[in-house]
């Protein structure tokens, strides 16, 4: 399946070597990366007490089922040594679905496309830089819309 978009983020140790290694082992989940954004350092939002991100988007393809493909995100997470000890805090790893092409799945475990993506420039900047012309399958608007519609005003920069 295509249009696939996947965000990656880490602000604890190596972040760029965390976010490599994570990429790297979509293959052994049988996800295969398409295109990958630039790094962007990104300022934390939400839970602001805690270092800056490191962020990505990749496009994968994968015949695995959004609950599958969920799954492995988790998988490579936790092998990567991610632990949930706060809500929006600091990690290693993260790792979520945005967009599962035209999918539109509410379940407790899974939502796709991810509620939140709209609010946040640490998405939507690397978003838009791969795939701005990508449609919202339920706003229908381009990724590019909602990066100039958001309300989101957090530091997004490239990563040198």
């Amino acid at each position: 399946m295509k249009d696939i978009f996947l965000s990656l983020g880490s602000n604890l140790g190596e972040r760029a070597e965390n976010i490599a290694r994570a990429i790297a082992e979509l293959s052994g989940h049988g996800v295969r990366v398409v295109k990958k954004s630039s790094l962007y350092e990104t300022e934390p939002v939400e839970f602001v007490e805690q270092g800056w991100f490191l962020n990505s988007v990749v496009e994968v393809e994968t015949d695995l089922t959004a609950r599958d493909l969920m799954q492995a995100l988790l998988e490579i997470e936790r092998s990567a040594g991610r632990e949930r000890a706060a809500p929006k805090g600091p990690r290693i790893i993260d790792m979520d679905i945005l967009l599962f092409g035209p999918l539109v799945e509410r379940e407790a475990e899974l939502e796709i496309p991810h509620p939140r993506m709209t609010e946040r420039r640490f998405v939507l900047v690397p978003l838009a830089e791969i795939a701005a012309g990508v449609v919202h399958p339920v706003l229908q608007k381009t990724v590019a819309e909602l990066l100039a519609e958001t309300r989101d005003r957090s530091e997004v920069r490239l990563f040198s």
